[in-house]
């Protein structure tokens, strides 16, 4: 007699949720930052400085990596992230839109970084949410006017690489500026990556990294998506003769990846053969709109149910990186890409037995609410009919957050303290 399978709603909720921890965990600052530290430093001080989502627990993860190194400096993290640290100085600022305290805590770290000599050794610890977590205007512009410039990519559905190339052409820090400086101090970043291919010069807006972009090419982005930047936006955009430091230009510095979405990918693929799931990898980096992305995973996802290519079941698909979500029409609600993406499935997929999914954000943030992502059930557009939600409204209304919520299927972590990306998970039993 055939064997039942062990696959049910209960083992099918717990192993996604066991992949997503997998995933976090592997991109844990305080089991992997102290395998990637240089030399310690023999002369000269040791200034530490960073940003991002990550960047306190990586600040004492450090810490207690080198506790007989005089370190000193600051970072800035996410509100809600920091963590006790004894030497190194936390400055929480807000993220995706910057405030005050990105202001203050980007001018807190260039003058870390001023009148250092080449004996002197920097330690930037980078990670995602950087950008906004790093905002010091050049001369002639003010925060609000960088705040205005972050809600328009935000809503227009740029990808990050984009807004990334408007904002370094804005700031005192970005696109290089960092570690020049602290030249001619040698600097060794640190990071872990949150962008699709793991450019460093994308992390963070790359503070410590050349920049290959220039003012033409946010000229021509701003345009692209119709957005009308203040007077003062501009006119800074037109400056062609105060460009970030380009490629071969720095020659202070070293970069070196500490976590990437690949590596929490990898590890979720070991965990589900341990689970008895064949895993396969579509990849680090899918991008697009994100509810678009959720309909042609339901197509490989019924290719493996029905013809069991092009993995064999009980199998998992796996895959990171940053769909979009553009705003359209008007929102009645909340939602992020992740949830977004599981709704479309679901409209996708209305209800086809034995697959199961799961999608959210490694920093435990999906959108602008505190809900890391959620999961979807074969039963998930059955259970909604049933107390009378309509998932294709809720999709356009942009309220995925809602939706979930209403079938008590979201997934709250609370802060991860580390982002390495959306991570996503079907599986096919």
């Amino acid at each position: 007699m055939p064997q039942a399978s062990p696959w049910n709603d209960t083992s099918a909720r717990a192993a996604l949720r066991d992949l997503f921890d997998t995933a976090v965990a592997a991109a844990d600052p305080r089991t992997v930052l102290a395998r990637h530290l240089p030399p310690k430093p023999t002369n000269g001080r040791c200034i530490v400085v960073g940003g991002g989502k990550s960047a306190a627990v990586m600040a004492a993860a450090l810490e207690d990596a080198w506790p007989d190194v005089a370190l000193e400096g600051t970072v800035v993290t996410r509100y809600g992230h920091a963590v006790p640290t004894r030497r190194i100085e936390v400055i929480e600022a807000s993220h995706p839109v910057p405030d005050a305290n990105s202001e203050r805590g980007a001018k807190r770290l260039l003058e870390r970084v001023r009148g250092l000599t080449k004996d002197d050794l920097v330690i930037a610890l980078m990670s995602g949410g950087a950008s906004a977590l790093l905002a010091a205007p050049v001369p002639g512009l003010t925060l609000a006017d960088k705040q205005a410039i972050n809600r328009a990519l935000l809503a227009c559905g740029a990808n990050i690489t984009e807004m990334n190339a408007v904002r370094k052409h804005l700031s005192a820090i970005k696109g290089g500026r960092l570690a020049a400086a602290a030249a001619p101090a040698r600097v060794v970043t640190l990071a872990i990556s949150d962008v699709p291919g793991d450019d460093p010069a994308v992390i963070g807006s790359g503070p410590t990294v050349p920049d290959a972009t220039t003012f033409a090419q946010a000229r021509a982005l701003i345009a692209r998506y119709g957005i009308t930047p203040s007077p003062a936006v501009a006119q800074r955009l037109s400056r062609d003769d105060d460009e970030t430091p380009k490629p071969g230009s720095l020659t202070n510095v070293e970069f070196r990846m500490i976590a990437t979405p690949m590596m929490a990918l990898d590890a979720m693929a070991a965990k589900a053969r341990t689970l008895g799931l064949t895993p396969l990898i579509l990849g680090d980096a899918l991008e697009g709109e994100a509810a678009q992305m959720g309909t042609v995973m339901a197509g490989i996802a019924r290719s493996i149910q029905t013809h069991g290519q092009p993995v064999a079941r009980p199998a998992v698909l796996l895959s990171g990186g940053e769909t979009t979500v553009t705003m359209t029409g008007k929102s009645s609600g909340a939602g992020g890409r992740n949830t977004t993406f599981l709704l479309g499935l679901a409209i996708a997929l209305d209800g086809a037995a034995g697959i199961w999914a799961t999608a959210g954000d490694t920093d435990g943030i999906d959108g602008m609410d505190e809900i890391a992502g959620a999961l979807l059930t074969p039963d998930t557009m059955s259970r909604a009919r049933a107390i009378g939600i309509d998932a294709r409204a809720m999709l356009a209304g942009h309220d995925s957050h809602g939706f979930f919520g209403a079938l008590k299927d979201l997934i709250v972590t609370g802060p991860t303290l580390t982002n390495v990306n959306d991570i996503r998970a079907i599986l096919i039993a």
